[in-house]
């Protein structure tokens, strides 16, 4: 399903969006239909388009209406999230030590600490994408689905973002000089909307996403040659 968001910046656009579908940013795509810059006489817009895959429609199924059900506390719901995201791994046969990393306004991050980092992050993380998946489901069902919960290992997510944005520019000058468009291999949807955003504001460059499902691909042309 698509859906299309106006605001001054992408960043408002974008908050609108998941503020007015009760989502997570991070859970779906966004593609820039249109980026007026502010000048003198008249004022910036930005117009998205928003994409959610089908099966993200449908949130976890909560025992009691969220609306009646008691507030939990932040530190039971901590407590919650870090004996689920311990006993996932102790059952995949691994071991180590879970903790809250960063608490920031509908976002949780966590972190863990093991000797077996390098399975548990995976080859290109998607070891790690799977468990915050699981988590994510999980802290729905208890009824915080609101929260987004951002699970990482070793500073993985940092390093991965650096390394993300330093190739985005490295295949815009490639763009540039071959006039050519790049298509670049399948990500998830944060993944997809770093490279956009980190793109955005070079003139002569722009972005899409191609592709069905939620993996899926980013072509980066030069503005002119579509």
């Amino acid at each position: 399903m698509t859906y299309e968001f106006e605001g001054r910046s992408e960043k408002e656009a974008i908050e609108r969006a998941a503020e007015e579908l009760g989502l997570a940013s991070d859970d779906f795509d966004v593609e820039i239909l249109e980026n007026q810059k502010s000048g003198i006489f008249k004022k910036g817009l930005v117009r998205i388009r928003v994409h959610i895959d089908d099966g993200m429609d449908e949130k976890p199924q909560v025992n009691i209406p969220k609306k009646t059900a008691p507030a939990l506390q932040a530190t039971e719901f901590e407590a919650e999230i870090i004996s689920f995201i311990r006993t996932v791994i102790e059952k995949m046969g691994y071991s180590g030590e879970v903790s809250v990393q960063f608490r920031e306004e509908r976002k949780l991050g966590i972190k863990i600490d093991s000797g077996d980092s390098s399975i548990l992050i995976g080859k290109k993380g998607k070891n790690l994408d799977a468990l915050q998946f699981l988590v994510n489901i999980y802290a729905g069902r208890l009824g915080n689905d609101d929260i987004r919960i951002i699970l990482d290992s070793e500073g993985y997510r940092l390093r991965h973002e650096e390394n993300l944005v330093r190739m985005a520019y490295t295949v815009a000058d490639r763009v540039r000089e071959s006039k050519q468009s790049i298509l670049l291999e399948p990500m998830n949807p944060y993944d997809r909307r770093l490279i956009h955003t980190t793109l955005n504001d070079i003139n002569d460059i722009e972005t899409e996403s191609e592709g069905e499902g939620l993996f899926k691909q980013v072509r980066v042309y030069y503005r002119g040659a579509k």
